[in-house]
């Protein structure tokens, strides 16, 4: 298994302690010292299959955010290596064209120096690394997650200056983000998150929108399952196992991709302004790695949702492996971007 804590930066590798950083650990001081060692568990669960690309084994909970109550114990469910492997193809899908009304919100706020971003559910930091560089202006970053190690990487991989070579800054938060409210986003000047929509119901997506509304703070919401996949050379089995697996993703009341359009209207019912755009990963051979666990969990959880599945499955999932050895298989996985601009309080345009 790769040790995290000792990749480089290539191919969207999670960097080993890039220099000093002014690094903050806030609320309960467990995110390890930037000196420490850190060590993970085997990389792979049963089935081969990297945690975090399969089934969560318990419905209702993100791996790395604490969304809903748990015990002391509970362990997160991200590999450090399932993050890694998909962050060039985060990276690539995320929507471009939602920056520039970003932008344009963050340019016109009034009598700021720099913005305060809170990236929630950061993982190891990958939107930080995609979006900071992309943006002018000083910035400090507000890491929230609930594991620590994945905060600790997070922030000593986190990147040093802005487009304009402004400084950014960077704090780790360790804790529930469930409950978000205005005063827990005061002073926020943009709210960011990743894969973050679909594991929430229609009442959490509605909190999120309203206290990012009474914040004023605008929110960049990346890469939300729209329920679509697209297998190149098609299969018969394609459409059940994707009706199985969005039935599994809608369990406990959770939107799965369904989410999209929840979220787009309760932030509208706010009064946000709200711009959606495709934000699809396609995989060929280059992305032979990360296709292959994506395609072992996608079954997985197809076959956890309809056990009956499981004989046709295992064939099916054996060719379409040996598809990708062969450097036959192409998938298009189709998520949603969205931009919600909510009305600043202060009244700045």
């Amino acid at each position: 298994m790769t040790n995290p804590a000792t990749t480089t930066q290539q191919s969207g590798a999670i960097p080993a302690q890039p220099g000093p950083r002014e690094v903050t650990a806030v609320t309960d001081g467990m995110t390890p010292g930037l000196g420490s060692s850190v060590e993970f568990g085997p990389g792979q669960a049963s089935g081969g299959v990297i945690p975090g690309a399969g089934p969560s084994g318990k419905p209702g909970s993100r791996p790395t955010v604490k969304l809903r109550e748990a015990g002391p114990d509970d362990p997160p469910r991200y590999a450090p290596e399932w993050l890694e492997l998909r962050e060039s193809a985060d990276a690539a899908a995320r929507a471009h064209d939602l920056l520039d009304p970003l932008r344009i919100r963050l340019a016109n706020l009034p009598g700021r120096s720099g913005v305060v971003i809170h990236d929630l559910g950061c993982g190891t930091g990958s939107m930080g690394r995609w979006l900071a560089p992309r943006l002018d202006g000083a910035q400090h970053w507000v890491l929230h997650d609930r594991d620590p190690y994945l905060l600790h990487f997070a922030a000593v991989a986190s990147p040093r200056s802005a487009a304009d070579g402004s400084r950014v800054s960077v704090e780790t938060r360790r804790g529930d983000i469930a409950r978000l409210t205005p005063d827990a986003l005061q002073g926020a000047s943009l709210v960011t998150a990743s894969a973050l929509l679909d594991v929430l119901t229609r009442e959490e997506i509605g909190t999120f929108a309203a206290a990012c509304a009474g914040a004023g703070c605008p929110a960049l919401l990346t890469l939300s399952v729209a329920g679509r996949v697209e297998l190149t050379p098609s299969h018969p089995l394609d459409a059940e196992l994707t009706q199985a697996f969005n039935d599994h993703q809608r369990r406990d009341g959770l939107l799965g991709p369904d989410a999209v359009t929840a979220a787009a209207e309760a932030f509208s019912e706010q009064g946000a302004t709200v711009r959606l755009h495709p934000s699809p990963w396609r995989l060929g051979p280059e992305q032979a790695a990360l296709t292959e666990q994506w395609l072992r969990g996608w079954v997985g959880a197809a076959v956890e949702e309809r056990p009956e599945l499981r004989a046709e499955a295992d064939v099916y999932l054996s060719k379409r492996l040996a598809e990708l050895a062969a450097g036959e298989l192409r998938v298009t996985v189709h998520h949603v971007d969205l931009l919600a601009l909510s009305r600043p309080v202060d009244g700045a345009s």
